[in-house]
């Protein structure tokens, strides 16, 4: 039995009683595979990430909870997206349903050996451009 409940536009989705500021990291390697890592409170597959502590900035809890989830230290190179509907809902066992907040960032492996021009072009591939780089 699963610990949490998703409900996204659900009219039967419990009211709302917390929000808490929550990050995670998308992160994709030179192939274009995704770093992704299954909960254990839900069996879904999500990004590695968690919620924001005292005392910690939601950078710093994207960086040391993909270290927890995954083994794999990343660093924060960009921004994905600010994620608030308020018809995004998640159940917990406890009586807690929590209106999602989550700050999607983009991740990179840290300490891959990869020269600095590889990563230039791999940000290319992942931007999707209409026109080729010249330079």
């Amino acid at each position: 039995m699963c610990s949490r409940h998703d409900y996204y536009r659900d009219p039967d989705a419990p009211e709302p009683n917390s929000s808490v500021p929550g990050g995670s990291a998308l992160v994709v390697d030179y192939s274009g595979a995704v770093l992704m890592q299954r909960r254990r409170d839900s069996g879904n597959w999500s990004f590695p990430g968690g919620v924001m502590e005292i005392g910690e900035t939601l950078e710093e809890c994207v960086i040391h909870e993909t270290k927890e989830e995954t083994g794999l230290d990343i660093e924060i190179t960009g921004l994905l997206g600010i994620y608030t509907d308020p018809q995004h809902l998640i159940a917990y066992a406890d009586g807690e349903v929590r209106q999602k907040f989550n700050i999607t960032y983009y991740g990179e492996l840290a300490g891959v050996p990869i020269h600095d021009t590889v990563r230039l072009r791999l940000r290319h591939h992942t931007e999707q451009r209409d026109r080729p780089y010249l330079g």
